[in-house]
């Protein structure tokens, strides 16, 4: 059973934010802030699906073909790459599969050299290979395409993704294939929109389906998905992860190789008042013990982004003591809304919050959460004692969220009026380098600590 939100990288975007792909399902590891200054260095990648099924003729018939998305990219946006060259060795294949080039590949033999004329730092896909498996081939069968890449630019002046690294394994294999239609994501939508999200589900493969399950996940701004009788629907709401609503639906319905289904009405859902990032997963599934033969088709998550804002702010506080006491201060988060806020795609802490210790102050108890630093942001020895503290939240917070961090803080100097700076952060840069997009106010995005 696949769980919402694990394993399956996304990015979300609305007109007000983007948020970085890949998903961790949970854990606040302490990302490493972005330095001032840009890096220097720039490394070529090679994105290729790492397994796909062929599947064999439909009753003795031709085998049918699929395609396969491969491209480059790079790693830094501070440089141009351009004139990519991407290698594609199918010897591996022999008895297995055959393999159609597309127009910007140039074949020799068992390889061809596909070229890219702009290289980007996105994991776009630029070359489409058709494959199908050969004749002959048994179900089992297994060959291997290898990739190697090359482009021009980054700060060498020549850039080459690593050696023997990319491979794409295919396997023939024979059985029912449910595959979801493409859904476009939807973006600039509004809190209260009611939205349609085109369903379609083909059987790509070579045998029947015998009935099958869907299963529908939406996120926390999302309301009022369409009912059908066929599903059951059920909320969740746990303390470690976003409060989601599921629908399992079962069809007895005999999808045959080529055949198509939709639901008995439009799929629908609404935009609660606090949605901002949404994301909308459906899952399919053939029962009766069936194994789908391609089960990377069978899965989809669209993103939806409301036009709306969360406003982020946080509070320091006044402590004071006479030298050798310690004192407790508090620093606390709030998301004001009206929007929650959550990185569904990276699971990275939607904010860190930074204390810069005052002089004459030294912190001996640290908060769950909260990692020292050197004022530099490189790492520090102890637990207590750090001259900076960086504290993550979760990687999402409700529309109504408060956290407080509190330190033990001794006062080892006294120093009348001594401030340490409070300051709200993205967990992956710097503050004012990637700025809160979707926070209306950012001038309650810091706050002080004083001491005396």
């Amino acid at each position: 059973m696949r769980l919402f939100f694990a394993g399956r990288p996304l990015g979300l975007r609305s007109g007000a934010a983007v948020v970085v792909a890949g998903l961790l399902t949970a854990g606040l590891a302490a990302p490493v802030f972005a330095a001032d200054d840009p890096p220097q260095t720039d490394q070529l990648w090679i994105n290729e699906p790492t397994e796909r099924t062929l599947p064999l003729g439909t009753d003795g018939g031709q085998p049918q073909s699929l395609v396969l998305d491969v491209g480059i990219y790079h790693d830094n946006e501070n440089f141009t790459v351009t004139d990519g060259r991407l290698s594609v060795d199918v010897s591996g294949l022999a008895g297995v599969a055959e393999v159609a080039w597309p127009d910007n590949c140039t074949p020799s033999g068992t390889s061809a050299v596909c070229d890219i004329p702009v290289v980007p730092t996105t994991g776009d896909r630029q070359v489409s290979l058709t494959v199908r498996a050969a004749d002959g081939a048994a179900v089992g069968a297994q060959g291997r395409i290898t990739y190697e890449a090359t482009a021009t630019g980054g700060p060498q002046g020549t850039l080459t993704a690593p050696h023997d690294s990319f491979a794409t394994t295919l396997t023939v294999g024979s059985g029912p294939d449910l595959a979801i239609a493409p859904l476009a994501d939807i973006e600039n939508a509004r809190p209260g929109d009611e939205r349609t999200i085109p369903f379609k589900i083909t059987n790509e493969g070579n045998e029947s389906a015998n009935g099958f399950t869907v299963k529908l996940y939406t996120s926390y701004g999302l309301t009022d998905l369409t009912r059908y009788d066929a599903c059951a629907y059920t909320a969740a709401v746990d303390n470690d992860y976003p409060p989601t609503a599921t629908a399992l639906c079962t069809f007895d319905q005999v999808l045959a190789p080529g055949d198509s289904f939709e639901l008995p009405e439009p799929l629908t859902v609404r935009l609660a008042p606090h949605a901002l990032n949404e994301r909308f997963d459906i899952d399919v599934e053939p029962v009766g013990g069936a194994q789908d033969i391609d089960p990377q088709n069978d899965y989809t998550a669209l993103q939806i982004g409301a036009e709306n804002t969360a406003d982020f702010s946080v509070t320091g506080d006044a402590i004071s003591g006479a030298a050798g006491q310690t004192a407790t201060a508090e620093l606390t988060f709030k998301n004001n809304g009206p929007a929650w806020f959550g990185h569904l795609g990276s699971g990275d802490p939607v904010a860190a919050v930074r204390l810069i210790v005052p002089t004459g102050a030294k912190v001996t108890g640290v908060p769950t959460g909260c990692v020292p630093h050197t004022l530099a942001g490189g790492s520090y020895p102890r637990p207590t004692g750090a001259p900076r503290y960086d504290c993550y939240l979760p990687y999402w917070v409700l529309e109504d969220t408060q956290r407080t961090f509190t330190f033990s803080v001794r006062i080892d100097t006294v120093v009348p009026g001594a401030t340490g700076a409070v300051s709200l952060h993205p967990s992956f840069g710097e503050f004012g380098q990637y700025p809160f997009d979707f926070d209306p106010d950012l001038t309650n995005n810091t706050a002080a600590l004083t001491v005396n």
